[in-house]
């Protein structure tokens, strides 16, 4: 029985192996800290800038029916008049589109702002609405408007 006991490996390079673990593990080798890279640009400008704001559902719901009472006009003692005006009710009918949860929030917000500059005795958007100067209802609108971006809602 003839054994060969040499093996006949040719020698391999060490740093294929080297290579070959990186690539199996990639967890990079601890090295010295690089020097900083001079800031560009786009980097300077996103440093600098404020964050975006994005009103929520109640803000824009409040702001569109602001719009919309800027656009056709402001009413007391009617939902809608017939040149088109509303009242604040009609308005936030106007801008949700359907009396959905935006609508509702707006409403109780508009409601508790108009509490707070007009007295507590007011249990409706209507009854407060109809017994307000156009400048009273608007700044009750503005603030409410505030709040909900403040409130980021």
């Amino acid at each position: 029985m003839n054994t060969r006991t040499e093996a006949g490996f040719t020698h391999v390079d060490q740093d294929l192996y080297a290579k070959a673990f990186q690539l199996l593990d990639p967890t990079p080798e601890p090295t010295a800290p690089a020097a900083l890279a001079a800031p560009t640009l786009a980097s300077l400008i996103l440093a600098t800038a404020p964050p975006v704001h994005r009103p929520g559902p109640v803000e824009t719901t409040l702001t569109d029916a602001l719009a919309f009472l800027d656009a056709h006009g402001w009413a007391k003692q009617r939902l809608i008049h017939p040149e088109g005006a509303r009242c604040s009710i009609g308005a936030l009918r106007a801008a949700a589109g359907a009396r959905n949860a935006a609508y509702r929030d707006a409403g109780n917000l508009l409601l508790d702002e108009a509490r707070r500059q007009h007295g507590k005795q007011w249990e409706a958007i209507p009854s407060w609405n109809d017994n307000h100067t156009g400048a009273q209802v608007r700044g009750v609108w503005e603030a409410a408007i505030q709040r909900a971006h403040h409130l980021n809602i």
